[in-house]
C-alpha cells in the first residue's frame, strides 16, 4: 500500500476521533479562580488532535510578537520569547472540529474568535505577565475587546512552563496547598501546569464588560523540556466581519441608531466611529455621511 492512502486513513481516523469528542462534559471542568474567572477542562483535546496541530505548525514557526499599546502594530519584544504561527479556522476538518468544541464550551460564537495561534516555548523561553484585552483603538475596532482566552496545552512539560495569574485573588474557602513541583515563577500567584490535552479558559472582561485587571497572566519560563500550546482569543463581536476600507459610510449593526441616540458616538468612539484604517460599525448613525 502506498504512503498516500495510509496518510488519508490516519487523517480520517483523527477526524472521527475529534468528532466523537466534540460533546462537552462539564464534569471534566474545574474552577481555577473566580477573580479572574478561570477554568481548566481536563482532556479537552485528544492526543491525536494535539499532535495534528503541532504537525501543521512546525514548518511555519516564526519569532512571536506583541501588540504595541498605542498603535496596535505587532513588534518584537523580550517580553515574549516564544515562536509561533496562526492556523485558520477552516484549515481542515480537525481544526474546524476543535473550533466547534471551543464554541460549545465557551458559549461564544465561532465567528467571534481569531485564528488559532500555535506557540512553541523552548528551554528558557517565557511570556511576561500581560493582559489579553486591548488599550489601543486599532485592535478594538475589529470585534471589540477580547472577552475570553482559551489556552490549549499540546504537550507535557518536564518542568516550568506554567500559566500564572500573579494578581488572582485566592479564595479562603477553596485555598489549597500548592504542588511541590511548581517552578518559582508559578509560586507567585495561582498557576496551571501544562498537561497535554488540557485547556484553560479565562475571561479578560468582568461581567460588566470592563477590563478585568485580575486577568493579568504570564507564561513561566520552560526549565526542562519543550512546551507547545494553542491559543484562541475570542472577541465580544464578530472577528470575521470584513472592515470596509473603501470609505463607504454605513451602519453595520441594527442597533446603531439607538446607540447613537444614547450618546455612544462619543462614549464609545472606537466601536461606533473607528479610525480611517479600521472604520467603526455605526458611521451613518454617527452622522459621518
Amino acid at each position: 500500500m502506498s504512503t498516500l492512502p495510509l496518510l488519508l486513513i490516519s487523517f480520517l481516523f483523527i477526524v472521527s476521533r475529534s468528532s466523537s469528542s466534540s460533546i462537552v462534559n462539564p464534569s471534566k471542568v474545574k474552577q481555577v479562580s473566580w477573580k479572574p474567572r478561570a477554568f481548566v477542562y481536563e482532556g479537552f483535546l485528544t492526543e491525536d488532535e494535539c499532535d495534528h496541530i503541532i504537525s501543521l505548525a512546525k514548518s511555519e514557526l516564526k519569532r512571536s510578537a506583541v501588540a504595541d499599546h498605542l498603535s496596535g502594530a505587532s513588534k518584537l519584544s523580550e517580553v515574549r520569547t516564544s515562536s509561533g504561527m496562526f492556523i485558520s479556522k477552516n484549515k481542515d476538518l480537525i481544526v474546524s472540529g476543535i473550533e466547534d468544541k471551543i464554541a460549545t464550551w465557551t458559549f461564544l460564537p465561532k465567528v467571534n474568535g481569531e485564528d488559532m495561534q500555535v506557540l512553541r516555548y523552548e528551554e528558557g523561553q517565557k511570556y511576561e505577565p500581560h493582559f489579553d484585552y486591548f488599550s489601543d483603538p486599532v485592535n478594538i475596532a475589529r470585534g471589540g475587546h477580547r472577552i475570553a482566552t482559551v489556552l490549549m496545552y499540546l504537550s507535557d512539560v518536564e518542568k516550568g512552563g506554567e500559566t500564572v495569574f500573579p494578581s488572582a485573588e485566592e479564595s479562603s474557602r477553596h485555598k489549597t496547598s500548592k504542588p511541590d513541583d511548581l517552578s518559582e515563577c508559578a509560586m507567585k500567584g495561582i498557576a496551571v501546569k501544562p498537561r497535554k490535552g488540557d485547556a484553560l479558559l479565562f475571561f479578560n472582561l468582568d461581567p460588566n464588560a470592563k477590563p478585568d485587571v485580575m486577568s493579568l497572566h504570564g507564561g513561566c519560563p520552560v526549565l526542562q523540556g519543550e512546551k507547545w500550546s494553542a491559543t484562541k482569543w475570542i472577541h465580544v463581536d464578530s472577528f470575521d466581519k470584513v472592515i470596509d476600507h473603501g470609505g463607504n459610510c454605513k451602519d453595520m449593526n441594527a442597533n446603531c441608531e439607538r446607540w447613537a441616540a444614547l450618546g455612544e458616538c462619543t462614549k464609545n468612539v472606537e466601536y461606533m466611529v473607528g479610525t480611517p484604517e479600521f472604520p467603526g460599525y455605526c458611521r451613518r448613525s454617527c452622522k459621518l455621511c
